[in-house]
């Protein structure tokens, strides 16, 4: 196996490369600069500029594209044209790929392009139904990449990525916010009282990119917790680690009615593949204090 790997120097990516390189995967990097962590091969790309993707391929000679980047600016993404053409990209990355010989394509999707008025999201079975254009354009793409691979005869993994966290996260996130608010480092931020989702460690997500990965079935993959934790809780989960009174920041807490109240995925799929999550939230949440600046 030898993996083509983009969007190694995000967030989720730095975890997923560290991933590949414990089971001495043989992987080659392309991005628009070289990850700041591991020791792989690096191709200099941007993967929105209109180049042959052929070149690519034939410079790399993979035989298991592994595609993770996107647009992800935080608070932006939602909305952003670029979404557009990062589906153009995606669609001629997996062309050039599959006419190349390769033969196993594994891609990041959304719990997004589900229909959120569902409380659990099942591969088969949840209708999809994205609210936003950063959905919307998942979706497309997964429809696209299917059937170029299909039409190849290449296997493909959709892996559908919830709420994840950890170390190395964008600071204006929840978690990281959070942690902030309840060690003064900035203002309290207000939590969405009613609300409930499906957080999962970015970790733990990593690994379940890695099986897809080494796996051969096709099809749509929930990468998740498999169950919905309240956000006042992770509110107090971490006080509770850091030792402070989350009175404060509780006395905040409002609910939203324009935000779903509780959903989460069913990682059953993923868990027959061998897979299931090492961290709980506690643990996750461990972890994470300990891998961030005091």
């Amino acid at each position: 196996m030898r993996v083509l790997l983009t969007g190694a120097s995000g967030f989720l990516g730095r975890y997923v490369l560290d991933a590949l390189q414990r089971r001495n995967i043989d992987t080659v990097v392309v991005g628009r600069r070289r990850p700041e962590h591991g020791n792989t091969e690096f191709i200099k790309a941007d993967l929105l500029e209109p180049a042959s993707f052929g070149d690519l391929i034939q410079q790399a000679k993979p035989t298991h594209l592994l595609h993770l980047a996107w647009y992800a600016e935080h608070g932006k993404f939602w909305a952003s044209k670029l979404n557009l053409r990062w589906v153009d990209s995606t669609a001629r990355l997996v062309d050039a790929f599959c006419e190349a010989g390769g033969t196993r394509v594994v891609v990041a999707g959304s719990c997004t392009e589900y229909d959120w008025s569902h409380e659990v999201f099942r591969e088969d079975e949840t209708p999809l139904k994205p609210a936003t254009l950063y959905g919307t354009a998942k979706d497309a793409t997964r429809r696209l990449v299917s059937a170029l691979c299909e039409q190849q005869n290449v296997s493909l993994a959709w892996g559908r990525i919830f709420f994840l966290y950890g170390a190395g996260e964008n600071r204006a996130r929840l978690v990281p916010a959070l942690i902030d608010s309840l060690r003064g480092k900035r203002e309290l931020i207000p939590v969405n009282s009613s609300a409930r989702r499906d957080y999962l460690h970015v970790s733990d997500v990593a690994e379940g990119f890695a099986t897809l990965l080494s796996a051969n079935d096709s099809g749509s993959y929930n990468i998740c917790s498999g169950h919905a934790v309240a956000l006042l809780d992770i509110a107090r989960e971490i006080a509770r680690l850091l030792e402070v009174d989350p009175g404060p920041l509780l006395k905040l807490a409002a609910g939203r009615p324009s935000e779903p109240v509780s959903f989460h995925g069913d990682n059953t799929k993923l868990m027959q593949l061998g897979w299931k999550p090492k961290l709980s939230l506690i643990e996750g949440l461990r972890e994470t204090l300990q891998g961030m600046p005091p």
